[in-house]
C-alpha cells in the first residue's frame, strides 16, 4: 500500500484577506514538502480571529498528519496564534525561558519590552522552532507547526522542521507539450486515459500569445512505470490530434 502523507496549511492575517499583503507562503512550503513526500490536502486563508484560527487548527490536526500555521506571533495585540494553538489543543501557555534567553540575543533589557516578550510565550509541552533571521522562535504543538507571516522568515525556519517530518512515497509527474491544440480538443480522451490508469490524475494547461495556441498535458502520481505508461499514451494523443 502506497502511503501518503498529507499537510494542511493555514495562512493567518486580516493583511492576507484584504488585499494589502499578496501570499507566497503556501507556494514556498508546497515547493519544499514536495520532495518531502508531503501532499498539501487543503490550505485555508483566515482572518486575525480568535475563534476563527482555534477552530480551524483544530479541524486541520484532526485531519491532516501535519499543519502549517504562517502569522500572528509578533509583538503586537493582533498576534494571537500562540494563544489559539494552545486554545485548540486545551492547554496552558506561558513565557518559557527558553524562548526568552533567545529573545535576549537579539534584543537588550531595555528593548525587550512587555510587547517583544509577548513572542516568548509559548504552549505547553511545544518544542521550539528556530529562526535564524530575527531569532524569535516558531513552535511545533503535536503535529501543528507555528511559523512566521514574513516569507523569509518563515522560510528559514522550514530549516528547523525537515528532521521533524516523516514523509510518503513523493507525487511524481511526467508534462507533454503540445502546440496546435486545445484544452476541448483532448478533454474526452484525457479522462478515458485517466479512467484507465488508477492513481494517475491528468491535468491541461492552455497556453496562448499572437502567434501560438497549445496545451501542456500533466500526469501525476506515485508509480513511475505507471506514469511512463501514460507519458506514452499522451504522446500518441498528441500526434493523432495534430
Amino acid at each position: 500500500m502506497i502511503n501518503i502523507v498529507s499537510a494542511g496549511i493555514i495562512l493567518i492575517g486580516d493583511e492576507l484577506l484584504s488585499g494589502r499583503t499578496q501570499d507566497t507562503n503556501l507556494g514556498t512550503i508546497a515547493r519544499w514538502l514536495l520532495p518531502l513526500g508531503v501532499e498539501i490536502g487543503e490550505a485555508r486563508m483566515i482572518s486575525d480571529d480568535a475563534a476563527i484560527i482555534t477552530e480551524t487548527v483544530r479541524v486541520f490536526s484532526q485531519r491532516f498528519d501535519y499543519v502549517f500555521t504562517t502569522g500572528g506571533i509578533g509583538p503586537t495585540h493582533d498576534d494571537i496564534t500562540a494563544d489559539c494553538i494552545a486554545a485548540a489543543f486545551g492547554i496552558g501557555i506561558s513565557e518559557r525561558q527558553d524562548a526568552l534567553d533567545i529573545l535576549r540575543e537579539r534584543y537588550s533589557e531595555h528593548e525587550l519590552n512587555a510587547a517583544r516578550r509577548r513572542m516568548a510565550r509559548i504552549p505547553d509541552g511545544a518544542s521550539l522552532i528556530k529562526n535564524p533571521v530575527s531569532q524569535a522562535p516558531g513552535f511545533q504543538t503535536q503535529n501543528v507547526f507555528t511559523l512566521a507571516g514574513v516569507p523569509s522568515i518563515m522560510k528559514s525556519m522550514l530549516l528547523d522542521i525537515e528532521h521533524r517530518i516523516k514523509g510518503g512515497v513523493q507525487l511524481l509527474s511526467r508534462s507533454v507539450t503540445a502546440a496546435g491544440i486545445g484544452e476541448g480538443d483532448a478533454a474526452a480522451h484525457l479522462a478515458q486515459i485517466e479512467t484507465e490508469h488508477d492513481g494517475v490524475s491528468l491535468g491541461s494547461y492552455p497556453f496562448f500569445n499572437a502567434d501560438l495556441r497549445g496545451v501542456t498535458f500533466v500526469a501525476r502520481g506515485r508509480d513511475a512505470a505507471a506514469l511512463d505508461v501514460v507519458e506514452a499514451k499522451l504522446h500518441d494523443l498528441v500526434r493523432q490530434l495534430s
